[in-house]
């Protein structure tokens, strides 16, 4: 069997693809507040562009108001002007080095659009397991051409390589639709 082929790496990438589909879609927002939902926001914050997590402290208090208590002062009006620009429809209170940010009741046409984007985040994530199938398949060819392989092997390879990518993608359809789910229950 070839060195150059790793099964498990295949899986590895693949898994990775699947964590940052969960991760998106963590940051989604729903009925109920959750403090992921303001990372995927940057600051501008001395000089380059930071995470909110990383200039602020970021909490739930209750299960429609999230609460950011920012750590310098003079970053309270960039948190600010970074969530008021985000896309996430979030209007905070400023008070003092504290931001409290309602979560207003979604209607049913941002729930649609916000279930859109669940989906173009899981079409991204069959995007790139398709990718890493066809970086294996290809590195099988490649093996099985250059005779380090043998024919009946490569079919395995081929065979375990589209089992998982196929087991993925149904893992993928299943979380969106969880998700979906989430989104547009009232």
């Amino acid at each position: 069997m070839s060195d150059s082929i790793d099964l498990a790496d295949i899986n590895r990438r693949m898994e990775g693809a699947l964590n940052s589909l969960k991760s998106d879609l963590a940051g989604l927002r729903t009925g109920r507040a959750s403090a992921s939902i303001l990372d995927p926001i940057s600051v501008d914050a001395y000089g380059q562009a930071m995470p909110i997590n990383q200039v602020a402290t970021v909490s739930v208090p209750e299960p429609r108001m999230i609460s950011v208590q920012i750590w310098d002062k003079s970053m309270v009006g960039a948190v600010e002007k970074a969530i008021r620009e985000s896309d996430l429809g979030l209007n905070p209170v400023t008070d003092g080095t504290n931001l409290r940010i309602p979560l207003p009741d979604l209607n049913e046409q941002r729930r649609k659009e916000i279930a859109k984007v669940a989906h173009q985040y899981a079409e991204q994530s069959r995007v790139s397991i398709r990718h890493v199938r066809r970086d294996g398949m290809d590195a099988i060819k490649k093996a099985e051409k250059d005779g380090d392989l043998g024919q009946d092997d490569a079919r395995s390879m081929s065979d375990k390589v589209q089992k998982s990518t196929d087991e993925k993608i149904a893992e993928v359809d299943k979380l969106v639709a969880a998700k979906e789910q989430e989104i547009m229950q009232v």
